[in-house]
This record gives structure tokens, C-alpha cells and sequence, in this order.
């Protein structure tokens, strides 16, 4: 399994005027490397080296940055196809797909390198990593990570590094090739996870996971967002963007928090999740205007995928559910009904008198739901041989 682990470099004053040039003109590079592609009809990668390979190097770029900036250029135009295809940016001729498909893409001036083994070299005993610049080779440059990062750095690190900068301070970020822990097939049950807005995950066991808290912090990020919006100043833009970044570095890491202790439960009490499939559930819910803010800023997509790739690290299976009804069916007698479901925190059956949490109600029918999927799927179709 293929993961990324990011390490902060500390270069010295010398060394971070050094990387910034070697960012600022290789995607300048790319800019212009993009130009050309999308005058030609986004060739082919063997194709575009032969209109541009020799420029980038009258430019200044190593060999191999030059292959990787081209790369680059056509690895964007690949992507943005691919959204195109899968409808991510509207029907044709919406007025966000002729934008994208009207001008050639471009890269901002801290955008992220790529960098292979020739132009990187790691001193793990020393912490430090050598690499290729614009100005020459700097050998040297310090590095630090968590000792978990470190661990996986050193032991699984595979494929290319990326050199990247984010309010002024410089990452790499490297592919490890981790090997995965042999699925369990046989859990013993499932712990079923309720995504909601109010409580962010709830467990089958009752366990309610980062809700208030993260919707104070929320909340507070929001009147803050509008009172600079309002001001809109250059200054106030400034720190509009450092403040999503912020915000967005938050709830990344509430996500990791809330999805590690959900796998770690799960792989103590040798049990698999269920999880609801919840793709597409912004377009398929009707929302008042006051819940949009919430809903669209809630990264559940997110938390879905750290539990995916923690839960395939430590063998765990999980499986997606249908959420339809999960809300409205009592997980005590099995009567569904719209009713059932009094407030946001009140389950109250309509059939059996039981009253519960609601969202601790809908994770147990989740757990239900994700051991029939797990036993459906172990099942032989094949039909028995008459004797």
C-alpha cells in the first residue's frame, strides 16, 4: 500500500533562496511548457519532450527536471480530462467546464516538484538530504518528522519524492510502499460508524467522537471569514488564505485522530467497520440555506479515506453501506418510520416504545447492515452438485 509521508526541511537562509528559485522556475517552466501543450492539442508525453525538452535545458534544467516538469504538465492535463469525463466540472458547455477547457493550465509559483533518486539523496543517520537545485547540488539540508514518520521514511520509502512550499517553509513528500497486514475473514462482528454534522462519527458502542468542539472551532472560523471578507483589503485576503489553510489543517487532523481510535478498536476487538456510503450525498440532499455552510464543510469524504487506508494497514476489513433508512429504522425491533426519528438526538420507536440516541441508533443498524454485506459476499453463489 502506497502512502505519503511528509518531512519538513530547515535549510539555511542560503538553501531556502536556493529551493524557491528551483521552484519559482521550474513551474515557471511548466507554465510555459503548458502553453505549448495546449497549442498542440496536449500531445502525448513522448511527443511534448520534442517541442519543449530542449528548451528546458537552454532554460537552465537539469536533464531530469526537465523530464520531470514535462511530466508534470501532462500528468495535470490527464487529470483534469479524467474530472471532465466523470462530469466533476459541470455538463458541457457549463460555464466552469468551458473555463477549464478554454485556457491552458497553470501552476503557481511554490507548486510541488517532483524529484527521483538521482536528484535526491536521503542521509537518514545524519537527517539531512542532498538534492538538486537551479543553483547547483545542496548537500546538507536538514530534515524532521515524527519517529513513526522517520520509521516509514527510511524503511518503506519507494518512486519519487515531491518538493513543495507552504507559507514559506519547504516539505518533501515521499511514496512509502508499506506492506498491508493480512485481512481478517473472519471478524468477529462489525463496529458501525455514524457520519453526521452535529457529531462527526458515532460508534456502535457508543462512543461519540469530536462533535462540539469541532463545530465551536468551526463556527468561530466562519465569523472570522466573513468579517475579513468584508474588509477586503489586500491584507484581509492575506490572512484569508492563511486562515483556510489553518482550518483545513484542523480538521485533517481531527480526521486522523477520530480514524485512528476507530481502527484501533476495531483491530483490538477483532471486529471489521461498517461505513456508510455517503458518495455524492451533497448533491443528493435538500438543504436550507444556514445548513449549506455546515454540510460543505464538512470533510467526511476525507474521514472515509483515512479509515480506509489505516483499516488496510492493520488488516481490518471494512465495507460500505447503503445509508438509506439507517436514521429512521429502530435497531431494536426493526420498525422504520420517518417519525422515529423526533430531533437530531432523539430516537424514540414508534413501534416498541424504545428510546434512544439517535445517531448511536443508526451506527448499530450500520453494524448490522456491514455484517450481512461481509457475510453476502463470503457466501458460495455456485449451486450444490446433486448427488
Amino acid at each position: 500500500m502506497k502512502i505519503v509521508v511528509q518531512a519538513k526541511l530547515l535549510p539555511t537562509a542560503v538553501q531556502a533562496v536556493a529551493l524557491r528559485s528551483t521552484l519559482l522556475e521550474c513551474n515557471d517552466a511548466a507554465n510555459w511548457v503548458s502553453r505549448i501543450a495546449f497549442e498542440h492539442g496536449v500531445p502525448r508525453a513522448y511527443e511534448l519532450r520534442k517541442y519543449t525538452y530542449a528548451e528546458l535545458k537552454a532554460r537552465g534544467l537539469g536533464a531530469q527536471a526537465a523530464q520531470h516538469v514535462i511530466k508534470k504538465v501532462r500528468d495535470a492535463y490527464t487529470a483534469l480530462h479524467a474530472h471532465i469525463k466523470a462530469g466533476n466540472l459541470g455538463k458541457p458547455r457549463s460555464k466552469r467546464r468551458v473555463k477549464a477547457e478554454s485556457k491552458p493550465i497553470t501552476f503557481r509559483a511554490g507548486a510541488a516538484q517532483p524529484y527521483d533518486d538521482r536528484c535526491l539523496g536521503w542521509q537518514h543517520d545524519s537527517g539531512a538530504v542532498s538534492l538538486w537545485t537551479t543553483a547547483g547540488r545542496l548537500k546538507g539540508v536538514r530534515f524532521i518528522g515524527s519517529a513513526d514518520q522517520l520509521k516509514v521514511l527510511r524503511e518503506y520509502r519507494q518512486g519519487e519524492s515531491d518538493l513543495v512550499e507552504r507559507d514559506g517553509e519547504f516539505y518533501l513528500l515521499a511514496t512509502c510502499d508499506v506492506p498491508e497486514t493480512d485481512l481478517k475473514e473472519n471478524p468477529d462482528g462489525f463496529l458501525g460508524v455514524d457520519l453526521g454534522i452535529v457529531n462527526i462519527a458515532t460508534t456502535s458502542d457508543g462512543d461519540v467522537l469530536a462533535g462540539r468542539g469541532l463545530n465551536r472551532y468551526r463556527a468561530r472560523q466562519m465569523r472570522l471569514r466573513a468579517k475579513l471578507q468584508k474588509k477586503g483589503t489586500e491584507s484581509a485576503k492575506r490572512r484569508l488564505k492563511e486562515r483556510s489553510r489553518r482550518e483545513w489543517r484542523f480538521a485533517a487532523n481531527t480526521n486522523h485522530v477520530i480514524s485512528k481510535r476507530i481502527v484501533a478498536e476495531a483491530e483490538r476487538t477483532s471486529r471489521g467497520i461498517a461505513l456508510e456510503d455517503l458518495k455524492g450525498i451533497r448533491a443528493r440532499v435538500r438543504l436550507t440555506k444556514p445548513q449549506r455552510a455546515a454540510v460543505h464543510s464538512w470533510a467526511f469524504a476525507q474521514l472515509g479515506q483515512f479509515l480506509a487506508y489505516k483499516a488496510r494497514r492493520a488488516g481490518v476489513p471494512l465495507v460500505l453501506v447503503d445509508p438509506a433508512y439507517t436514521s429512521q429504522t429502530c435497531a431494536e425491533c426493526g420498525h422504520v418510520d420517518k417519525r422515529n426519528r423526533a430531533s437530531q438526538a432523539r430516537f424514540p420507536c414508534r413501534s416498541c416504545g424504545v428510546v434512544a440516541h439517535a445517531d448511536l441508533n443508526a451506527s448499530r443498524n450500520i453494524a448490522r447492515k456491514g455484517e450481512t454485506a461481509w457475510n453476502a459476499g463470503r457466501e458460495s453463489r455456485v449451486p450444490v452438485a446433486s448427488p
